[in-house]
Parts: C-alpha cells; sequence; structure tokens
C-alpha cells in the first residue's frame, strides 16, 4: 500500500476529487494548509500598499491505495490539478507499512 500526497492550488480540489472518484477510490483526506515553494510566495497590492504573502493556501489531499494503483491515481491527480503556472503544487508518494479499519478490524488491502 501507498499513501499518495498531493498538495494543490484549492480551486483544483473539486477537480482532483472527480478524478478520484472515476477511479473508484474509496475515501480520500483533504487538510486547508499554507506554503511556498519555489515561487517564495507572491506580491500583492492593496489599497495602493504592497505587501508580501509569504505562505500560499493550498489544500493537502492525501489517499491510501493499493500498490498496483499507484501510477494511475498520480496520473489522475496530476491531470485534474494541472493548470500550467507556478505553484501548481506536488504529489508525494510513501509507503505505509499497516492500515486497520476501526469498525470492522480488516487490515492492509481489506481495510481500504
Amino acid at each position: 500500500m501507498k499513501l499518495v500526497m498531493a498538495v494543490v492550488k484549492p480551486f483544483k480540489l473539486e477537480d482532483v476529487r472527480e478524478a478520484l472518484t472515476s477511479l473508484n477510490v474509496e475515501g480520500l483526506t483533504v487538510t486547508e494548509v499554507k506554503g511556498f515553494g519555489r515561487q517564495k510566495g507572491q506580491t500583492e497590492i492593496y489599497r495602493g500598499a504592497e505587501y508580501t504573502v509569504a505562505f500560499l493556501p493550498k489544500v493537502k489531499i492525501e489517499v491510501v491505495v493499493p500498490d498496483d494503483r499507484v501510477a494511475v491515481t498520480v496520473e489522475a491527480i496530476q491531470a485534474a490539478a494541472h493548470t500550467g503556472r507556478i505553484g501548481d503544487g506536488k504529489i508525494f508518494v510513501l509507503e505505509v507499512a499497516k492500515a486497520v479499519r476501526i469498525r470492522t478490524g480488516e487490515s492492509d488491502n481489506d481495510a481500504l
């Protein structure tokens, strides 16, 4: 099993959710986060005054999938979150050692 974690622009969340739903992904977690990458934030003008926004709003999407579904999951997220502009986000894939469904006690792939 792998944890696929994606940090994307907030307005792309629904597109990513739809892409994952079309793959029959049965659960995901979404967290509102702030951060910056290579662009180091951005400069904005408000009422004539210039100020720097160091941390930009993003959403972090986490989904655990079986090993054989990782590639299609990553491709779906990448296609759905892509705008072609700086700050589109990142996708990380991590190993999951164990998963347990609390209600039934099922474990690993059965718990997904």
